[in-house]
């Protein structure tokens, strides 16, 4: 293995800048950081590569022409895609040939926020499936000796009339065995196919489109080289549609959905290292979510909205976690975030 393909399995971004604060190379975590390729990012000067950064030009040139070691914590930079992120920030010169160069390590600041929410997100997952599959047996037990009580009553009725009570109670009975097996989720995952994500998306983007109509302004940011994927289509549109569908009753029907597709390499989600993952997001300019149901909003039955059953988060993480991938939340007033991160596996057990 040589030294570049060791340096793109790091999970620290690497820049490496010239005298001049040209950017010389970029690892394959500083893609996957910045949102940008490395294609896009050599040679660029790092002054312009960002829209903004917390770091003086001034600071890193000193680093280079007095050669002192710069540890930044906390430092910020606004991307031409709008987003901003928080790293901690290594900054060393090193020799090459000759050649003095300025070694930049990045490494994101919430990182191992991400992680423990990672932990909370696959326990709590856990929780809710051991309870639930509890709650289904002591409902669905009783539930069909209801429903085996009202067919034989029926069959010992004449008068019709009195029949239309019978076929109620199998019919609400029938509902009500539905709702449990939805509250159970998809225990059996369908069958995987090979997948292109924005045929998805665009049936979701249509969906909303016909219920909303041009109340609803949807902005799509698709990532043209977003390879196809291994997924189970029904399912993941079904996840698509309910994130949503979520973000436009929120802004009860009026106001800005960006749909935005993005690839993402070097990856770790629970545990497990991936060379690329799609990232769907769905980002609204609602009222966003408050600090308490945020907390609890993939828990089942919880809803922010009266009518709301609670389901359907639930389902999605459900879904999602079967894919290997998960449901990331930010949310502040005027802006919320849902991203879908579907990691590329293999068609066998591996990774891509």
């Amino acid at each position: 293995m040589n030294t570049h393909s060791l340096i793109n399995q790091l999970l620290t971004g690497i820049l490496v800048l010239d005298e001049s604060l040209t950017i010389r190379y970029v690892n394959s975590a500083a893609e996957s950081l910045f949102d940008h390729s490395a294609k896009r990012l050599l040679g660029e000067p790092f002054s312009t590569a960002f829209f903004q950064c917390s770091l003086a030009s001034e600071t890193i040139a000193n680093c280079f022409h007095y050669e002192q070691r710069v540890l930044n914590t906390d430092a910020e930079f606004a991307l031409h895609s709008g987003h901003r992120i928080t790293v901690d920030v290594c900054i060393q010169t090193i020799q090459d040939d000759g050649q003095t160069l300025l070694l930049m390590e990045l490494r994101k600041a919430d990182q191992l926020r991400r992680i423990n929410q990672e932990d909370q997100q696959r326990n709590q997952l856990f929780a809710t499936q051991h309870l639930l599959r509890g709650m289904a047996h002591e409902i669905k037990n009783p539930l069909g000796g209801l429903r085996g009580a009202a067919q034989l009553l029926a069959r010992e009725l004449n008068d019709d009339y009195l029949k239309e009570y019978t076929d109620l109670i199998i019919s609400q009975s029938d509902r009500l065995r539905f709702l449990v097996d939805r509250l159970l989720g998809p225990m059996k995952p369908g069958k995987r196919e090979r997948v292109n994500v924005h045929e998805i998306t665009e049936r979701v983007a249509k969906t909303l489109s016909y219920e909303y109509g041009d109340a609803l302004n949807i902005v799509r940011d698709y990532d043209p080289s977003l390879p196809d994927i291994m997924i189970v289509e029904e399912s993941c549109e079904q996840v698509f549609l309910n994130i949503a569908k979520n973000a436009a009753q929120a802004m009860n029907g009026k106001g800005k959905l960006i749909v935005r597709t993005r690839v993402e390499h070097q990856l770790t989600l629970f545990g497990e290292r991936y060379r690329q993952c799609a990232v769907v997001h769905f980002i609204d300019n609602g009222p966003g979510i408050s600090d308490e149901l945020r907390n609890t909003l993939f828990y089942p039955l919880v809803s922010g909205r009266a009518e709301g059953t609670g389901l359907g988060l639930s389902l999605a993480q459900t879904i999602v976690h079967q894919h290997k991938g998960k449901i990331e939340v930010s949310s502040e007033p005027g802006r919320t975030q849902f991203s879908v991160y579907l990691p590329y596996v293999s068609e066998g057990s591996g990774n891509d």
